[in-house]
């Protein structure tokens, strides 16, 4: 019962976090902003923390599975 919505959980901070991984790499390889109006270096360097941040806690949380 319980490995449901590990699983679940699991799969939605591994998506979004490749995601947001993949999006930001694009954005700074092309050159682009990854947000308007802020620090290009700083804003790609939040962004990939996030990301990286949630693909850790996909990771655990099929541990517990």
């Amino acid at each position: 019962m319980e490995s449901g919505p590990a699983i679940f959980t699991g799969v939605v901070f591994a998506l979004f976090g490749g995601g947001l991984l993949v999006w930001t790499a694009t954005r700074t390889r092309r050159r682009e902003p990854v947000a308007h109006g802020v620090n290009p270096v700083a804003s790609a360097t939040l962004a990939g923390i996030a990301a990286v941040i949630s693909l850790t806690l996909g990771a655990w949380c099929f541990s517990q599975v």
